[in-house]
């Protein structure tokens, strides 16, 4: 049973599991944040056209 346990807390396979779904995670709120910002300045790129040809935005 201990030589069990020892090779269970041994075994890395699970740990490198974990670290590719933190990573992933991380990347996934970049790409987000990243989209979110673009959003925002295409947003105001396109209402100061609309203004610029007399609309309202």
């Amino acid at each position: 049973m201990k030589r069990k346990m020892m090779k269970f807390f041994r075994d890395e396979e699970g740990l490198t599991i974990v670290e590719y779904a933190v990573a992933a995670g991380l990347i996934s709120a970049a790409v987000v944040l990243a989209f979110t910002n673009l959003g925002q300045t295409v947003l105001g790129i396109i209402n100061d056209l609309i203004t610029a040809l007399g609309g309202a935005p």
